[in-house]
């Protein structure tokens, strides 16, 4: 298509329950810096926007947790994410919130406008409802046993332990979050986009991007369209009391669904950054609309928000949504509720001006087309074997001779060799292979470029040798000197996007103006007096990467459980085994021993007779919770007496690390009494 006039870009809304850590950096807010810098230094007009998404269960859970509003949670992580953001230079036009009282006007505006269309299909279905608590509850308030994996603490919309999608119904004894009842099913009315009604445009709307998204971001949609149902009705409303309301009657409790809500935080930000132009940027066909995001937000921003834009009908489509996959770190998932994450604060407190080098560090490694790895040793590689060894040496040597032998005049070139037009031609050549990677999002291959004329540059000198050369033809000398400035000031400008820090030190030293575009013959600084350069990078010292990973070793030691798992006993023959008769039994009898806190007396049929058994589980199961179990019991245990009662064998029980017993039993429940175990 036709370059546009403009171009509207966003990063996606951090959720404010949490600061940022390097996976979210490298994901959408890093690459999308990188664009909108090169496009303003294109002289691109280009709106760069972003906000707090700050509404949601997650917010409310954390709020419960800390004992706080969730204004004051929003409020302390917005100004936190914000500042971390800045502080590696994330140049955003604009930094909105989404609890703002005009992202609520714009909010609800969208709703209606889409409401009074007919837009929304009203309807009632089930939902859990805490009794105790007197709520519904969402997804993030229901826990309960996974059906897949068995762990007891999924959650009702995913098993964070197996990564399996889940809805609440799917849960096996499921209880609330707020009060530990178990919930009940109620019916509640919500208001639903009919995504199934609208798969058609939508689709049209993706597969016209076909070639033209990056494969993850087509795939992923393409999957959805094509799955068996397709396409499914979803609500836009939720029974919670943080988020904008519904507006309107008999929707009381209820709020906006945060993903109706965020996305329109950009439209927010545009809104206060420019009040009286704010809708060339979102309605103008020549605007161009790109979303930066991570994989997780692709159906979001590719299917649910052009879904909601389409309805309301006045709103241009993303053009673009360039999503990175996932980045680890040290080879395992990034985890906030382990602490396992390298937070963006905290970086810029332990490596103070070295923003630039985690900048270079996650381009170099971005998670493009596939989930990548962050480690220590590869960031300090990076920085001592590149940063350093190419681009720093090669800046340094060309300001330091200069400043020696022509105490830091611009040299005066003479007659120029092959191999210094080469270089001055390929100065063009470099910022054009590295602006089209950046026009195609392909963020790693553009930094490549941009190191390689660094390579040219230290190839340039150390085959040219000017200080052996300024003894015997200072002339020739000063014409080297000359083209190593020139790479010198094209490495200032073409590495703004990627380092911006480090760009502006040296362009300071050079007295070079902004600005992506270099003259064809490669001239850039012709005359005048350079600042003496100080070093543009420093060597990381092991000792500090150390530091680093000792630190996530304290973590990873306090993220694991401490064993209570006794050794295992010492070594029996199989004839030993053989000798204990294990079957199943079904309890029909129970009941509390008399002055006993830990005892239960039951009556059992083992298949082969019906007998007693006193067995200490009172703590951990009831006598209801007995009656009709099947159980494995010891049946040749020489009888003992407890508490004056006869006990004819064992029922089979595993204790786990926290103390807890369990019943060993088959996973049917009709075996029948007397099958033997083993």
């Amino acid at each position: 298509m036709d370059q546009p006039k403009r171009y509207t870009v966003t990063a996606a809304l951090p959720y404010a329950n949490g600061p940022i850590h390097i996976g979210h950096l490298a994901g959408c807010y890093l690459p999308s810096d990188i664009y909108v810098r090169y496009l303003r230094l294109k002289g691109r007009d280009v709106k760069f926007l972003c906000g707090s998404d700050e509404h949601g269960v997650a917010i409310t859970i954390k709020a419960r947790k800390e004992g706080k509003t969730p204004q004051q949670v929003v409020d302390h992580f917005h100004g936190m994410m914000r500042d971390a953001l800045r502080g590696f230079g994330i140049s955003f036009d604009h930094y909105s919130r989404t609890s703002s009282p005009l992202h609520k006007e714009i909010a609800t505006e969208f709703f209606l406008k889409i409401y009074e269309k007919g837009g929304f299909e009203e309807k009632e279905t089930e939902q859990y409802y805490d009794p105790e608590a007197g709520q519904f509850l969402a997804d993030r308030y229901i826990v309960g046993e996974c059906p897949n994996c068995h762990y007891d603490h999924a959650y009702g919309d995913q098993c964070e332990r197996c990564g399996t999608s889940l809805s609440p119904t799917d849960l096996i004894n499921p209880r609330s979050t707020l009060s530990g009842a178990k919930p009940e099913l109620r019916t509640t009315k919500n208001w639903f986009l009919p995504l199934d009604k609208l798969s058609p445009r939508i689709r049209e709307y993706v597969e016209s991007h076909k070639g033209d998204w990056k494969s993850n971001v087509y795939g992923q949609c393409k999957s959805w369209l094509d799955a068996g149902d397709g396409l499914q009705p979803r609500s836009m409303t939720r029974d919670l009391d943080w988020g904008v309301p519904v507006p309107l009657d008999g929707a009381e409790g209820k709020v906006l669904y945060v993903w109706f809500d965020a996305p329109l935080g950009y439209i927010t930000s545009t809104r206060e950054l420019l009040p009286d132009s704010w809708e060339t940027w979102w309605k103008d066909k020549d605007t161009k609309l790109v979303h930066f995001i991570g994989k997780d937000n692709i159906v979001f921003h590719c299917i649910i928000f052009p879904a909601i834009l389409m309805e309301h009908g006045e709103y241009i489509l993303p053009d673009q949504v360039p999503a990175n996959e996932f980045l680890n770190l040290e080879g395992e998932k990034i985890s906030t509720s382990r602490n396992w994450a390298v937070w963006l604060h905290e970086y810029l407190e332990e490596f103070p001006g070295k923003e630039d080098v985690l900048r270079y560090a996650l381009c170099a490694s971005a998670p493009e087309t596939k989930d990548n790895d962050f480690t220590w040793k590869d960031f300090q590689a990076r920085n001592n074997n590149e940063l350093v060894a190419i681009l720093g040496n090669f800046y340094n040597r060309v300001m330091v001779l200069i400043q020696k032998y022509y105490n830091g005049q611009v040299p005066t070139p003479g007659d120029l060799l092959d191999e210094d037009q080469k270089v001055l031609k390929g100065l063009k050549d470099a910022s054009e292979r590295i602006g089209g990677s950046l026009e195609n999002y392909k963020f790693r291959e553009s930094l490549f470029e941009l190191m390689n004329l660094a390579r040219t540059g230290n190839k340039y000198l150390a085959d040219s040798e000017p200080w052996k050369v300024v003894k015997t033809d200072p002339k020739r000398a000063e014409t080297i000197l000359f083209v190593g400035l020139q790479v010198a000031g094209a490495l200032a400008k073409l590495s703004e996007p990627f380092l911006p820090f480090t760009a502006q030190k040296m362009q300071e030293d050079l007295h070079l103006q902004g600005g992506w575009d270099i003259p064809a013959d490669g001239k850039l600084i012709i005359d005048g007096k350079l600042d003496a350069p100080g070093l543009l990078f420093e060597k990381i010292e092991d000792q500090e990467i150390e530091a680093q990973l000792n630190k996530l070793e304290e973590t990873k030691k306090m993220n694991t459980p401490v064993s209570n798992i006794p050794p295992a006993k010492a070594e029996v023959q199989f004839d030993d085994f053989m000798k204990m008769d294990i079957r199943i039994a079904k309890v029909l009898e129970a009941e509390v021993v008399p002055k006993t806190d830990k005892l239960l007396k039951l009556k059992v049929d083992t298949g082969i007779d019906q007998r007693t058994i006193v067995s200490g589980i009172a703590e951990h199961y009831s006598p209801e919770e007995m009656i009709g179990k099947q159980v494995s019991v010891l049946v040749n245990l020489a009888p003992r007496k407890i508490r004056g009662i006869e006990s004819q064998g064992m029922i089979l029980m595993a204790e786990d690390s926290e103390g807890a017993l369990h019943l060993v039993h088959t996973d049917k429940g009709d075996t029948q009494p007397g099958s033997q175990v083993g």
